[in-house]
């Protein structure tokens, strides 16, 4: 279908990241990483508000009995609101500091996932994570370049998990009582000249839905059988994330990035940085919070 892509906040955030849905309160909550930022976004005033913080934040997700939670360069943090008040919960690589975290999400039983990246982009020295509510934290695999979108198929049996470089969506069996994750295969490949798999989302059909890095797009993709179902044009270079939000959960909204380009693009892509809307026809998978 032909989409159209809405600019709703021009924020030109430096690294746009992380968005999430609170569909209690209709909020959208999404990052600028290197701007050091949360962002609130209300589309039902048009209303938006920033929370600023002393470190890059890779993602932040609401919380179960309010605040939110969030991966901060060190570690996992809740978020008291509205005071703003920061607790640390756990660093899994205080032994690491090259490293910041990057993307997370939240799983149906309120753990959340969420990986490493290193500052200078070193091969393999990134780890992928999962917080349980209870606090404990687990390593779930190593090796990762740039950890980034995680999505879920509609029964959770299926656990999307994507670290850039590698130019493909892992899928891995996933069991939703133990959070266990196990026979990592190849769901889909992005073909050259796309840009990289950033950020990424799924909706009620059992497709996900990825963002591009470098790609100026968001792409739906059957992942059973790796085919790409559609791409959506937008008016920013580097596109990194995407959730399902509004009423209806039928609106996507999108974050941008300026961070690594030029002038001549930023002029040519004046919006870029901005966090996008585009209506769709589809439902999108919800977004789970923090907790118990």
């Amino acid at each position: 279908m032909g989409y159209e892509v809405e600019l709703i906040v021009d924020a030109k955030a430096e690294l746009g990241e992380g968005p999430s849905w609170d569909s209690e309160s209709n909020v959208l909550y999404w990052v600028d990483i290197l701007g050091k930022r949360i962002h609130t976004y209300e589309p039902s005033t048009g209303k938006t508000g920033m929370i600023q913080l002393e470190e890059h934040i890779g993602a932040v997700v609401p919380k179960k009995g309010g605040g939110l939670a969030a991966v901060l360069q060190s570690g996992f943090y809740q978020i008291e609101l509205p005071s703003e008040k920061l607790t640390a919960i756990a660093d899994p690589e205080q032994h690491l500091p090259n490293n910041r975290f990057n993307d997370g999400k939240c799983d149906p039983k309120g753990r959340f996932w969420a990986g490493t990246m290193p500052y200078d982009g070193e091969q393999g020295k990134g780890n992928f994570y999962v917080l349980n509510p209870n606090g404990e934290v687990k390593k779930v695999v190593d090796n990762i370049t740039c950890s980034n979108g995680i999505a879920w198929n509609p029964n959770y049996t299926t656990m999307y998990y994507i670290d850039t470089p590698t130019m493909q969506v892992a899928a891995f069996d996933y069991d939703l009582e133990t959070g266990e994750i196990s026979n990592r295969r190849v769901a889909v490949e992005i073909p050259e000249g796309m840009g990289a798999p950033d950020g990424m989302t799924s909706d009620v059909e059992g497709n996900i839905w990825v963002a591009h890095w470098g790609g100026y797009r968001v792409t739906r993709w059957n992942p059973n059988t790796g085919e790409m179902l559609d791409s959506i044009s937008v008016p920013a270079k580097q596109v990194t994330s995407c959730v399902f939000g509004g009423e209806n959960m039928d609106e996507l909204y999108i974050t941008t990035a300026r961070t690594g380009l030029d002038e001549e693009i930023l002029k040519e892509y004046p919006h870029t940085g901005g966090l996008f809307k585009v209506k769709t026809n589809i439902k999108g998978s919800p977004t789970y919070k923090f907790g118990n």
